[in-house]
Order: C-alpha cells, then structure tokens, then sequence
C-alpha cells in the first residue's frame, strides 16, 4: 500500500508543479512514511455484520415448504487521511453468503471483494484533483444451475476480476456526496481460469487464449452517497460508469450500482438490505441484478468525531 501510495502521490506532485520543491523520489518516500505515521490526521471505520436464517417443516406440512438454511456476513472498513489540501481515502468491503435448500447442493447468496484506494489535492471550493485505483473479484467459483441439480462454472475467483485506475478531478460538495470523473481510466480484466469460456463464450471480454484484457483509453465516473437518513437508518450507495473510447457505443458503457439500507434495531441488532445492480455488454446483453434482505448482528468501531 505504501507504494501505492507514492505513485499517486508522485502523479499529483507532478501534474501541481510542485516537484521541484522536492529533490527526488526519497523525498516523496519520506513525505509518505511520514503520512502513515501521524495518525493525528486519519480516521477509521470498521464493520462486521453475522446474520443467520432457517426454515424447517414437518413431513405432513401441508402449506408446503422447503427445509433451508442460510448465513451471510460482511466485513467493511475505510481508513481517511485529510491534512491541509491532501487527502488519501481508502475503502474495503468483503461480502460472503451461503444457503442450502434440501435436496440442493450448497448455493451462494452473496459474494464480493471490493478494494479502494484514492488520493486527492484540493483544487479549490469542491473540487480536487485525485488518483485511485480500484479492484473488484469474488471469493469461490460461481455456478449457473441446471435439472437436477447439475452445475456448471460460470466465474471464481480472478475470474472475472476488475482493476481500475483514474486520474482526472472530484466534486465533493459534502461528506455525503461525492463524484469523481476519470477522462484517463485504464482497466485490467482478468480471467485466469481458462476453462470459463466453454461455459460463458464472451470471456467477459478477454481474447480467448488470454487471461488479461488492457483497456488504456477509456473514461470512468465515480459517485458515492454514504448518509445517515435517521439515527438508525443509514444509506451507502455507490455507482460506476466505464466507457472504452475506442469501442464506445451506447449498449458498450458499463454500468454498476450498488446499494446498502442498513436499520437499526438495537446497539448490535440490526436489518440489512443489499441490491447489485450490473449492466456490462462482455458479461451478459441484459441487466444483471441480485437483492437480499437479512436480519442479523453488526458491529462498528470508529474514531470519527
């Protein structure tokens, strides 16, 4: 992460014409040692969620039913640092879900690895100019079901897996909202295992015979909304846009939302409702979505004021 964290800082220190205030890359190393070491700047947030769902019945039920068992978890942080007209954002967020119905093998309900890492230079009044990189891919291989329970491999994990970058300019009016455009947003898809595309030919995008696909000349938007509506309901939403200038076409731009309603009911107990919402041309034609609605426990740390 730290070096990570000098590239970006490096592109900034460059693109403000500043870097002649600094002799060499040493000096950027050292700014940012210094940065992760003063923690007087950083907030954190971190959260983990446990939920667990069961249906059972009688053999002479007559309302009908199926036998099922369901659990689900996730796992969120982000670590913010903000002095002066610096700022450094990062964001994790790990999901992973499972349930089995009698007389099926076990299925997932949810799963998700998503990483984020931004760095931002205040511009002036709302806007600054940022660089980030961001990773998207799941845990374990995904299946499209058939009769009789039959499965076939349809993704897993780094198959497909989503590496974007950015450097462009953020609009942050508020602590809720922000939006970031990327006229320079190069993306890495990644599909190592080979065997996927006998069962999903597009590859979600990569040539056959290859594990990686490079779209260098491509444009990315990027909003986020994070509010507390009411003291128990909060709203976490966040959207994204990718478009390849070299294939651009009104069905080619990808599109994804993602949105979490979390209520609570007491310090630890709350309900939780999750929507994926995906539209990308490599992957399928159609708009993809997935929901799930959970009651379950959560439990937060941070050291915001």
């Amino acid at each position: 992460m730290k070096n990570l964290f000098t590239i970006f800082l490096s592109l900034f220190i460059v693109n403000q014409g500043f870097s002649q205030d600094l002799d060499s890359l040493d000096a950027v190393d050292s700014l940012s040692q210094l940065i992760v070491k003063d923690t007087t700047y950083w907030t954190n947030e971190f959260s983990v969620g446990l939920n667990f769902n069961q249906a059972a019945f009688s053999g002479n039920w007559k309302a009908g039913g199926v036998n099922s068992i369901a659990f689900g978890s996730i796992a969120a942080g982000k670590a913010n640092y903000a002095k002066g007209k610096l700022s450094w954002d990062n964001q994790v967020e790990l999901m992973y879900g499972i349930v089995k119905n009698e007389g099926q093998q076990v299925r997932k309900s949810n799963d998700r690895i998503f990483l984020d890492s931004k760095v931002g230079y205040k511009a002036g009044g709302s806007w600054s100019y940022f660089g980030s990189l961001n990773f998207m891919t799941q845990f374990t291989d995904g299946f499209e079901y058939g009769p009789d329970d039959q499965r076939s491999l349809i993704s897993g994990f780094f198959a497909p897996a989503f590496l974007t970058s950015g450097i462009g300019m953020e609009y942050k009016p508020n602590e809720s909202f922000a939006l970031r455009i990327a006229p320079f947003s190069p993306r890495f898809t990644f599909v190592t295992d080979p065997t996927i595309i006998q069962n999903v030919p597009s590859n979600y995008g990569v040539p056959d015979g290859q594990t990686v696909r490079t779209e260098w000349l491509a444009l990315q938007l990027y909003a986020t909304f994070d509010k507390e509506i009411t003291e128990n309901l909060t709203i976490k939403s966040r959207y994204q846009m990718f478009a390849n200038y070299e294939t651009l076409d009104f069905k080619t731009i990808d599109h994804r939302l993602d949105v979490t309603l979390i209520a609570k009911i007491t310090r630890f107990v709350d309900v939780t409702f999750t929507s994926i919402n995906v539209y990308d041309f490599d992957m399928d034609p159609g708009i993809q979505y997935s929901q799930a609605l959970a009651l379950g426990i959560l439990y937060k740390v941070s050291n915001k004021k």
